[in-house]
């Protein structure tokens, strides 16, 4: 592992070296591929499987999965047993939490696990204390609250931002819109849609080269950087949303408070004082993009009390059918649908059809 971290800590020395501009850009592209691969094998080392760890993965349970990543001390483990009721042992030292202690909620009949995950440390991505572990649980995460110290967040959130970046997590980021894709012959064809200011031909080729793609289709379709095009071609990327929770604002001023609430995608809370728990709990809704159907048996009034929540990427009916049960599509005939998401009340769809949220659905099928 020591190889694969001094290989690692000289990429990154030369990077700082290289001056940037036009000449030096194949080469600078060269050595993010060169990371991006030593990264992946430190995610995964290529021999055989590891042992277990102690106890962190959790299984899956509920419609969601919210994780919470932050240093040491910095009020994770509060948050919890306030939010979820669950007892994760608080103390006022470092380290308290050794392993992942999960929670779960319900807010808006909507079932979501919360997961308090071992403090991290500076160098996590490179397997310093349980970082490896903590990073592969917020892999699995729908949402991620970074819990931050209101006393000194911004030098907290690069670090932690930098740490998940080098295991394969986005934050609060699209996909890349390139489009590639491995040929057998015919070799490297690059189509440009916007004018470039970094990647060029000569570039994409030397970090293509050093995945040994040799023939390939890529569509730039905006400006997009190196680091973008080596994110397409590991494919191993997660997006994931997340909110910079900042924890113990007791100890700062209204106006700074002021000051706190105009940056984009965080939230002020005191998990001490249980302060500003509900716009918390809002904002994890928008984030989370869930979305509720209602169940109604024939002859009978809608079930209003536990709806079948979807994701807002798969909310057609045959989607829901699966969340019901897998037999259930196989014997659709047709549904009844009431809501914003048809014209008429009720209406008659097929599978393909997409709902919104709080719709109510009768099933039918076939006799």
């Amino acid at each position: 592992m020591s190889t694969i971290l001094e290989k690692i800590a000289t990429i990154e020395s030369e990077m700082a070296r290289t001056q940037r501009n036009k000449a030096t850009a194949g080469h600078l592209g060269l050595l993010k591929a060169r990371l991006a691969k030593l990264r992946r094998e430190l995610i995964t080392p290529k021999g055989g499987g590891g042992g277990t760890g102690e106890g962190f993965d959790v299984a899956k349970t509920g419609d969601a999965r919210v994780g919470f990543v932050g240093f040491p001390s910095v009020g994770k483990s509060t948050l919890l047993s306030t939010l979820a009721g669950v007892y994760s042992e608080v103390a006022a030292y470092e380290f308290t939490t050794l392993t992942t202690v999960p929670g779960c909620i319900k807010y808006k009949g909507a079932k979501i696990q919360l997961l308090d995950l071992p403090g991290i440390i500076e160098g996590a991505k490179d397997g310093k204390g349980r970082g490896r572990q903590v990073i592969a649980v917020a892999r699995t995460c729908s949402l991620i609250f970074m819990v931050l110290d209101v006393l000194k967040p911004l030098g907290h959130k690069k670090l932690i931002e930098h740490e998940l970046e080098g295991f394969g997590l986005r934050l609060n980021k699209q996909p890349p819109n390139i489009n590639f894709r491995k040929k057998d012959k015919g070799g490297i064809n690059l189509n440009v849609m916007v004018p470039q200011s970094e990647l060029d031909l000569d570039t994409v080729k030397s970090i293509l080269s050093e995945y040994k793609i040799h023939n390939a289709d890529i569509t730039l379709r905006y400006d997009a950087t190196s680091d973008d095009l080596i994110d397409v071609i590991e494919g191993n990327r997660i997006y994931v949303p997340c909110i910079y929770l900042l924890n113990k604002i007791d100890q700062i001023s209204i106006e700074e408070l002021d000051v706190i609430y105009q940056i984009p995608h965080c939230v002020p809370i005191s998990a001490h004082h249980r302060w500003n728990f509900d716009d918390l709990l809002e904002k994890m809704w928008d984030y989370l993009k869930l979305v509720r159907i209602y169940t109604k048996p024939k002859g009978q009034l809608p079930d209003y009390n536990s709806p079948i929540v979807l994701h807002s990427e798969h909310t057609s009916i045959e989607d829901f059918c699966n969340k019901l049960h897998r037999t259930i599509a196989k014997e659709f005939k047709y549904a009844l649908v009431w809501g914003t998401s048809v014209k008429h009340q009720p209406q008659k769809v097929g599978k393909d059809h997409l709902l919104c949220d709080e719709d109510v659905v009768q099933i039918v099928k076939k006799v």
